[in-house]
């Protein structure tokens, strides 16, 4: 062999490995992992609350820096004329710098809310997660359904059309008359009517599939092993108490009422600042000024008082409302512990009935061809058959569905529950880098901001 055609043997073999390669990725399935992945990844909700994290982030570093001098400058230039006879420009410069010294614990408190609200939108962050999971499984389950309907569909308009093809033979040799003909050709037109609302369905769930994942469906693998949840009712409601994201909200919110009760009372106290300036004009005439001072509201019209009563009427509602929250979320999982065991119960019955549905249809057919059963008889039975099958779909899709519901409701429908295998968001990253209230580009914490933001995608 020559080099010229060993060059094109290879170029050959190269093309055959591509040509596979491209036809192995196009037939490769996507599973519901997949699903979940391209969801978390993909998710708009996600970058949007992710985002309102960050501006949280940065009302601690807004906080903490009300601990510090506030430094100005300023650049004046005045004009004077005495009697419009006598004419003076000066200028000067100043630099001046304000400072809370001591507030009886005001702008401290402050620190500390802002940082409660942190953890508080981490919750809440947490719960949008779950609905973006939550809302991936179930429109990947839809389409899935869809599919199967389409399915099922089809092979009932090729079931009936042959029915239809015996009937008009066997109308043909006399066997039966035109009227059963016809209930089969009614039959046939009503299955096609089927069939095109049932791709209607697919079309509508791949679109909202597209929305949920970010992509359309491509090869869904129906998964056949659900994850675990819990052995029991109160196992379940146990571990939601513990785990689940809106109830750990509701808490941060009731620390958050209460230290905004101590803000108010710090309110009425006294507040000692301190300030320095110095200054000098184009006459070089310099001059300077330190500044103690110690100063509290004695009448406000009654704001304070009104202000400090606020606060204590929110906290009881926000206690009130943690309360409630634990209610919810108890009822949640008591419904999708019960809609969980439904469906089970359904998906065994619906078997059992598409059992019985078949070996009666394939019996009917039997007899029918026989001149025991008429063409109704036949229809009849095969039209139990497919609502049997239907609803035996329904029930598949609806138990994977309920799974998935009850581990939200638990609070455990989360990326590192499910152990996607994937790098999640850290939110402590962006608060680390900013929590100190750094000045970008000239303090180190302030590099370390620059990279934070790089990983961001800023």
């Amino acid at each position: 062999m020559t080099r010229r055609g060993s060059l094109r043997g290879l170029a050959a073999a190269a093309a055959a490995a591509i040509s596979l390669l491209a036809a192995g990725a196009a037939a490769r399935a996507e599973t519901l992992t997949d699903a979940l992945i391209a969801a978390y990844t993909n998710s708009n909700l996600l970058e949007q609350n992710r985002a309102l994290l960050r501006a949280a982030d940065e009302d601690v570093a807004t906080a903490i820096a009300a601990l510090r001098p506030v430094v100005e400058w300023a650049l004046t230039s005045r004009y004077t004329d005495t009697n419009l006879t006598d004419p003076d420009i000066t200028t000067t410069l100043s630099l001046s710098a304000q400072m809370t010294i001591y507030d009886f614990g005001r702008t401290p408190l402050a620190v500390d809310v802002a940082k409660e609200s942190v953890l508080a939108t981490r919750d809440g962050l947490l719960q949008v997660e779950q609905n973006v999971l939550l809302q991936a499984v179930r429109a990947y389950m839809e389409v899935i359904r869809a599919a199967r309907f389409v399915d099922l569909r089809r092979n009932n308009v090729r079931l009936i059309t042959n029915e239809l093809r015996a009937a008009r033979e066997r109308f043909e040799v006399g066997e039966i008359t035109r009227t059963d003909v016809s209930l089969a050709e009614a039959a046939l037109a009503a299955a096609r009517a089927a069939l095109s609302a049932a791709e209607g369905d697919y079309n509508v769930a791949r679109e909202a599939y597209k929305a949920a994942v970010g992509h359309y469906p491509k090869n869904l693998v129906r998964p056949t092993v659900p994850p675990m949840t819990a052995d029991t009712l109160d196992a379940a409601r146990a571990v939601a108490v513990k785990t689940h994201p809106l109830i750990h909200q509701r808490q941060r919110e009731v620390t958050i009422a209460e230290l905004n009760i101590a803000r108010a009372r710090a309110d009425l106290r006294p507040r000692i600042t301190g300030g320095a300036s110095a200054s000098i004009n184009d006459d070089e005439v310099r001059s300077g000024t330190l500044e103690l001072r110690l100063g509290q509201t004695i009448y406000s019209g009654g704001a304070l008082a009104s202000a400090l009563r606020r606060a204590v009427a929110l906290a009881e509602a926000d206690r009130a409302e943690l309360l409630q929250a634990v209610l919810t979320v108890k009822q949640n999982v008591a419904d999708a512990w019960t809609a969980l065991r439904v469906a089970v119960a359904s998906t065994e019955a619906n078997q059992r009935q598409v059992n019985a549905a078949r070996i009666a249809f394939n019996g009917v057919r039997e007899e029918a061809s026989l001149g025991a059963r008429t063409t109704l008889d036949v229809l009849d039975a095969e039209q139990e058959l497919l609502d049997a099958r239907a609803a035996l779909i329904e029930a598949e899709i609806n138990q994977f569905i309920a799974v998935y519901s009850l581990l939200s409701t638990m609070g455990l429908l989360t990326v590192q529950h499910l152990d996607l295998g994937i790098v999640t968001y850290d939110p402590s990253a962006y608060y680390a880098a900013v929590e100190s209230a750094p000045v970008r580009h000239v303090s180190p914490q302030g590099e370390k901001l620059d990279r934070v933001l790089k990983s961001l995608g800023k």
